[in-house]
């Protein structure tokens, strides 16, 4: 049976959950909120449900939903999930929050411990890692075709340049310069963790080009991150908000090299490419490599990833999976933010090196073998 669900925040992204939840099977869309009613009432009328312009108002009068979607903004984009996430959580709520889970790394920290508290799922909307080329490179690691990591390198930016620079930022940016490390790294440290496991050193490099500073804006626009793995590994990433345009995958790339294989993801949707190393008897010269496997979905809508991700969090509540193995959870979200900040702090200190904090304890459900 599709589980209850009420949407909080309508303004753009939230209107796209909120159609997701309606096309999809397994939910079973109530109620949408936002603090301007009109807005609230646009989407309900197209989607058929109720609107409120308060959570409160919302819970009150619905105490039968299972499910609360935070799509709020407020500034750093994150400003404002905290509020509303802690009151569906208090009153009994599963939630699922855009990214990031917070702009304040204390509040994600409250957030996934009143979770684990109250029992309920926390999930976030981690979406990059929800795709088809993500699933296979995923299963070619589980086949054993790359081996142990040794090394990944991830480029995420929306593609720009000086002539056609401007700030664009709105209110939920302008003035805060760290707005869009906060806002958009969760993405490419969701997927390096994703791939390659718990980030225990990080260095980082940030700042803005003479477009920029011309313009007054403040935001530290380009950022450069050194990482070391748990396992040993090491990642780079690079991040550009519209300051210039990469090449290899257009806006979103990410390659993993292990030592029995290596992988890219361009696009994000669109394509993967498998290297394996060489046999033995095998010999290649510099510039020669196995043939590489080359698998193209076709698909370049980076806009399919927001269903599938919102499908997987209501088939994870729905098939009571132990709550450590929820796809994208809070804690995955709060790993992103404790590197975040970690990287934050090592761009105040000169590019010192920073190890980020501890993730709470990984608690196992008894009912998990």
């Amino acid at each position: 049976m599709a589980l209850k669900v009420g949407v909080v925040g309508i303004q753009g992204i939230g209107s796209n959950h909120a159609r997701c939840h309606k096309k999809d099977e397994l939910s079973n869309l109530v109620a949408v909120c936002d603090v301007v009613k009109a807005r609230a009432e646009k989407i309900a009328a197209e989607l058929g449900v109720k609107a409120y312009s308060s959570l409160k108002e919302m819970l009150a009068a619905h105490p039968e939903l299972e499910v609360v979607d935070v799509c709020t903004g407020g500034f750093e984009n994150g400003g404002w999930h905290y509020e509303p996430s802690m009151e569906a959580l208090t009153a009994g709520k599963h939630v699922l929050v855009e990214k990031p889970i917070s702009n304040d790394l204390q509040e994600a920290r409250d957030m996934v411990k009143l979770a684990a508290q109250k029992n309920l799922y926390l999930g976030c909307n981690l979406n990059h890692y929800f795709t088809e080329p993500a699933r296979q490179a995923k299963q070619l690691m589980v086949d054993g075709k790359i081996g142990e990591p040794v090394y990944c390198l991830h480029r995420m930016g929306f593609n720009g340049g000086e002539e056609t620079y401007s700030s664009g930022s709105g209110p939920n940016f302008d003035g805060f310069p760290y707005a869009h490390t906060k806002a958009f790294l969760a993405h490419p440290f969701s997927i390096m963790r994703h791939f390659c496991g718990d980030i225990t050193h990080i260095q980082a490099f940030m700042d803005r080009p003479a477009s920029r500073r011309k313009a007054a804006d403040l935001m530290m626009s380009i950022a450069s991150v050194h990482v070391r793995f748990q396992s040993g590994a090491v990642g780079y990433l690079f991040s550009s908000r519209g300051d210039v345009t990469v090449g290899l995958g257009g806006w979103w790339s990410f390659e993993m090299g292990g030592t029995k294989g290596s992988f890219c993801i361009e696009n994000c949707v669109e394509k993967l490419t498998y290297f394996p190393t060489p046999k033995p008897g095998q010999s290649f010269g510099l510039g020669e490599q196995p043939t590489p496997e080359v698998t193209n979905t076709g698909v370049k809508d980076f806009g399919m990833t927001f269903p599938a991700r919102i499908h997987a969090f209501m088939e994870d509540v729905t098939n009571k999976v132990p709550k450590h193995k929820l796809r994208a959870s809070g804690r995955d979200a709060l790993a992103t933010l404790e590197y975040t900040f970690a990287a934050i702090e090592s761009c105040e200190q000169g590019g010192e090196l920073v190890r980020p904090a501890a993730l709470p304890t990984l608690k196992r459900d008894v009912i998990d073998s």
